[in-house]
């Protein structure tokens, strides 16, 4: 089974960022997903500083989570920090909201 961008999304929505409180995906600091031919996932992502202490933690839980289904084999988590993360632009409305995030 090939997923979607979509559904890969959904599959990493549970993952929290534990400052902050909001799924990672909400948050805006996934960038892409694709499943490719094999099975396998990539996943581009950010945090929201480039020295953020919980980066490895995050990473892990993105992986993990993709890889409890079946239908996936194996994940890649690459970080890319461009454009750097703005919740302004890149939260969900809301987790604006949730932030204080009024604009």
């Amino acid at each position: 089974m090939a997923y979607s961008k979509d559904e890969l999304l959904d599959k990493i929505r549970p993952v929290i960022d534990p400052e902050l409180g909001f799924s990672v995906v909400d948050l805006g600091l996934v960038y892409d997903a694709v499943q490719n031919d094999d099975g396998t996932v990539d996943v581009t992502m950010t945090l929201t500083t480039p020295m953020c202490p919980l980066g490895p933690q995050i990473a892990n839980e993105v992986i993990e989570t993709l890889q409890a289904d079946d239908d996936i084999p194996g994940a890649r988590l690459h970080w890319s920090f461009n454009p750097p993360w703005n919740p302004h632009e890149m939260a969900s409305e809301e987790v604006k909201w949730g932030l204080g995030l009024f604009s």
